[in-house]
């Protein structure tokens, strides 16, 4: 849903200027539009177009260029940072062979995940001398299902979201709100195969801040410790059954509006080409 609505925002706000760029060149949408990139077409430009109509026609395409910046400044920021941490890891942390996985020679429990083709799973003595074998067994399902569900990937629009636009509520809410449905997520996953009871003594032993950056995925008992316990304690597993259709509906709704307005027009000069 949060990647429905952040889709659907920018992809309006977009449109939202096209529409009001081309409302001269005809009486309805996406005529407009249609007209409009015939003049493109045929050498005619922005032919018909007042100030203001031009003014919204740069609107939205500087807005494609922010968002495009943003997202290309996040990528490449997120994959310095992953592989700067992989690098550390493999600096100081010593090899797990039987779990593929690296530990760090600290007291502090952590554990924690580096995205990447390549993933670390991390863990520190601190936490193997805390929990017992069954607790860690399930740490590890825990950011195995990180790093193979590559979860930095469903981040890394939010975050670039929120550098583009930090001032818009709607834009930290789903900053802050991700990163917790993606630990459930994770949550859910280790608890296919590992009893749940275990899944939440390890993460209220484990509730305890742990090193973050930008591209590591958050560690296992960061963020919203008491809602993800309450999930695990007294939450169902299967949920409703309408449960999901009605979230997949309501996603695609939230899409149909903008994607016809931009899509519209691109058939409508095909077929009238054809």
């Amino acid at each position: 849903m949060w990647q429905a609505i952040g889709l659907a925002g920018g992809l309006s706000a977009v449109a939202i200027g096209l529409v009001a760029a081309v409302a001269p060149l005809a009486a309805a949408f996406p005529h407009g539009m249609h007209t409009f990139g015939l003049q493109i077409l045929n050498g005619q430009g922005l032919s018909g177009l007042g100030p203001a109509h031009i003014a919204a026609l740069v609107w939205s395409a500087g807005l494609i260029a922010w968002l495009l910046f943003n997202i290309a400044r996040t990528i490449m920021r997120t994959t310095a940072e992953q592989r700067r941490q992989r690098l550390l890891v493999d600096v100081v942390g010593d090899p797990w062979l039987p779990h593929d996985a690296y530990l760090l020679p600290s007291a502090k429990p952590v554990a924690y995940c580096v995205p990447g083709r390549r993933a670390r799973i991390v863990l520190s003595r601190g936490t193997l001398d805390l929990l017992n074998a069954e607790q860690v067994q399930a740490v590890l399902a825990h950011e195995r299902a990180h790093a193979r569900g590559r979860h930095d990937l469903l981040l890394l629009p939010f975050i670039a979201l929120a550098l583009a636009f930090p001032w818009v509520p709607v834009v930290r809410t789903a900053r802050a709100a991700v990163p917790v449905l993606l630990e459930m997520l994770a949550d859910d996953q280790a608890r296919r195969t590992h009893d749940h009871v275990v899944l939440v003594q390890a993460i209220v032993q484990m509730a305890a801040p742990a090193p973050q950056s930008l591209g590591v995925t958050p560690a296992l008992a960061d963020s919203a410790v008491l809602q993800r316990v309450d999930r695990l304690l007294h939450g169902t597993r299967n949920g409703s059954r309408w449960m999901p259709a009605t979230a997949y509906s309501t996603a695609g709704l939230l899409l149909c509006g903008p994607l016809a307005v931009l899509v519209a027009p691109l058939l409508c000069t095909t077929i009238w080409q054809i």
